[in-house]
């Protein structure tokens, strides 16, 4: 029997004796999810964060993502299974790490890796034989290799030998209610085959399905074109909506009546821009990268940059809107309805509602307002802070326009439409009383 033989009958031990241990750095909507699954199955889980805010609450077991099940991270703090901490020195008792971290980009939109290359080093710092780390952050092809690894072998550690590292990208989806950390299948590359297979042993412990490839750069670009076809048939339907309004067609009609082909089309949304962390990142993500190899993506980065137009088409719209009313700009009172970037979540990461308005206070509008009930407070421009308004008729009546910007399934949509002087309409929520009503404006109607 060869020494990885015989490692990985230790690590299939430890797993069956729910004696390895598991660290997990970043306990955002990434990494607590898998730290909380972990902790459940019975394996002592470290969870590492550099906030002290999420630690603090951790150790009160407060949730603070709704995906997450609120019994089941009381059960795992209570029994102690699940030890967050701010002290990386921790990192030394774990077999298996998960780097967690964010990867946003700079102003100018390019890549900003260097929580992954921080997290890394504290990793490096406490590397000992025969952990497994493995890299879940979205990122560009080639991090592993040339920006993880270089840093994890700089020290007595020699890779596929007395250390083990993967990429498996987080497929992670809030609100979410069908598919989750356990039954979502995952894509995961190693550096070497030994990495690859003794990764995914970690992995089967909470996955379902683990998709075996050939190198981290597969599942790293794989990744980005989950990400990068949803941003391109969204950048698609948002010109459609565009030139529907322009044209006078219903594109919302559109997408239904071509979504009931049974093969060849799978329908996609219109809506006031992109948010949360994923679709609107990874198009420049990709576009840096490609630029090493002189490559242009001119097919990818023009859907996003249609994308990110559509909070100014929405901004636009509502002007447009005000001018017909005859009010003053300065004296105009808009109420948002739902600021999170999706649905039924309180996830406010790059959301399109904050994006317009923050242009319409910069227009100078009079007055913006806000209603959502997942989230209690908004910071818009970095310095203006809203509390969230109640929802009553006599609220409703009191602003000059009311924009529906996310649809949350909990609205009282009768309540919205019966209330309102002028609504707009960026997601079709009104869809069920829009043909009653000549209050309401919808994005790609053309009215």
């Amino acid at each position: 029997m060869n020494n990885f033989a015989k490692f990985k009958k230790e690590v299939e031990r430890k797993i069956s004796k729910r004696e390895l241990i598991i660290g997990v750095v970043g306990l955002g909507y990434v990494g607590l999810p898998i730290a909380v699954e972990y902790a459940f199955k019975g394996f002592l889980t470290y969870g590492f964060d550099i906030d002290e805010r999420k630690i603090t609450k951790l150790k009160r077991a407060e949730n603070y993502i709704e995906d997450i099940d609120n019994d089941k991270l009381i059960k795992v703090i209570e029994s102690k299974t699940l030890f967050a901490t701010t002290d990386f020195a921790n990192l030394r008792n774990c077999d298996a790490i998960f780097i967690c971290v964010p990867t946003p980009f700079t102003a100018n939109k390019d890549p900003d890796i260097s929580h992954i290359l921080t997290a890394t080093e504290k990793i490096k710092e406490n590397l000992r034989f025969g952990q497994m780390i493995i890299l879940k952050s979205t990122t560009f092809p080639g991090t592993t290799e040339k920006f993880v690894l270089p840093i994890l072998q700089d020290s007595k550690y020699k890779v596929s030998k007395d250390f083990f590292l993967s990429f498996s990208p987080e497929r992670i989806d809030p609100g979410n209610k069908i598919w989750n950390t356990t039954n979502t299948p995952i894509v995961l590359g190693g550096i070497n085959n030994e990495d690859t297979e003794i990764c995914s042993l970690v992995h089967n412990i909470i996955v379902e399905r683990v998709v075996p490839v050939s190198r981290p750069a597969i599942a790293e670009m794989e990744k980005l074109l989950e990400n990068i076809f949803r941003s391109v048939n969204i950048a698609l339907v948002n010109e459609l909506a565009q030139l529907c309004d322009r044209i006078g067609i219903n594109v919302w009609e559109v997408i239904y009546s071509a979504s009931t082909k049974p093969f060849g089309f799978m329908p996609f949304y219109p809506g006031p821009g992109i948010g949360g962390h994923c679709i609107l990142i990874d198009p420049y993500y990709l576009a840096w990268m490609a630029k090493e190899f002189d490559f242009v993506t001119k097919f990818i980065q023009l859907a996003a940059e249609i994308n990110e137009d559509m909070p100014y088409y929405v901004k636009n719209m509502i002007i447009r809107e005000i001018a017909k009313i005859g009010v003053p700009l300065a004296k105009t009172k808009v109420l948002f309805l739902g600021m999170a970037f999706k649905k039924d979540v309180s996830d406010l990461r790059h959301s399109p509602a904050l994006k317009v308005a923050e242009l319409l206070l910069n227009e100078g509008l009079g007055e913006v307002d806000y209603y959502d009930p997942y989230i209690p407070q908004i910071s818009v421009n970095g310095k203006l802070v809203f509390s969230r308004k109640k929802l009553t008729k006599s609220m409703l009546k009191s602003y000059d326009i009311v924009v529906i910007t996310t649809d949350h399934s909990v609205f009282d949509y009768k309540l919205i439409a019966d209330n309102s002087r002028i609504i707009i309409d960026t997601r079709n929520a009104l869809k069920d009383i829009l043909d009653k009503r000549d209050n309401i404006i919808l994005l790609g109607e053309g009215k």
